[in-house]
């Protein structure tokens, strides 16, 4: 396993053969609160991530005792120009789309909390599994700061009253009621995260890659556009997708009764 970091105190990527990248947030002793360094950090590998070929699926995780606490509240209440608030939000705004951007599936695993702008980076990512003593809040409205930004993330995975309810009243939900909501689409006991997040990531590497980055490009433009055009959106992508080697090989299988044989992967 290859490790690289361009900003090993705050992120840390690991690489393995296979192709799946790990990111950790490495701020245990602040919950992982999104600094300005580690927002620029993820940044960074997301820029990245956007022209590597190699890297099949990317997997956000937590060091220490939680996934992430939201934005770091010592950072913001130093700030007090509302452009420099204005920016920083946009920052971490681009970071949010940047991985819904991705051509690569992106998958949260979440252990502890996840709050605030921690719970719009569960919302932001393609998937998320979570432990099952893992809590999740859009807790700033307890102190005075709605979370106005974690409910853009927030409202387009949760049922709307159940978003706002969330909001409202800052309260926490656990794993079982995330699922339940449409947050978290697995939750594992703590000892089996891993576990059960390679499973889902043994899934996804078992299907050609280009297919996959057709489908998450499609799946994300379509849902921002009315019904009409998003049939022709996805009308477009399932042609281009139709026409590419692998599902041509994947049709003639299912045709002849056998499993497909991928010549390759791309």
């Amino acid at each position: 396993m290859e490790n690289a970091s361009t900003q090993p105190d705050v992120l840390l990527r690991e690489t393995d053969s296979r192709g799946v990248v790990w990111l950790t947030l490495n701020r245990p002793q602040a919950f992982n609160a999104l600094s300005d360094a580690l927002l620029a950090a993820l940044q960074q590998q997301i820029d990245t991530l956007m022209h590597d070929d190699t890297a099949r699926v990317v997997i956000v995780r937590g060091a220490g005792r939680a996934f992430c606490a939201g934005h770091d509240l010592k950072e913001l209440r130093a700030r007090s120009a509302q452009e420099e608030i204005q920016a920083l939000f946009a920052r971490c705004g681009k970071v949010m789309t940047g991985l819904m951007r991705l051509p690569q599936p992106v998958i949260a695993q979440v252990h502890g909390i996840a709050t605030a702008a921690g719970c719009q980076l569960v919302a932001s990512c393609d998937l998320a599994v979570a432990a099952q003593d893992a809590r999740f809040a859009v807790s700033g409205v307890n102190y005075g700061l709605f979370c106005s930004t974690p409910g853009v993330a927030l409202s387009r995975n949760v049922p709307r009253k159940q978003a706002m309810e969330m909001l409202l009243t800052g309260e926490f939900i656990d794993a079982a009621t995330a699922q339940q909501r449409g947050l978290i689409n697995r939750v594992a006991a703590p000892d089996l995260l891993e576990a059960e997040v390679d499973k889902l990531v043994s899934s996804i590497l078992d299907k050609p890659a280009a297919a996959v980055r057709l489908g998450k490009s499609l799946f994300y433009r379509q849902a921002e556009t009315g019904i009409d055009a998003a049939y022709q959106l996805a009308a477009q992508t399932m042609t281009c997708n139709l026409l590419d080697d692998c599902a041509q090989e994947g049709v003639q299988a299912f045709i002849d009764k056998r499993q497909p044989t991928w010549r390759r992967q791309k």
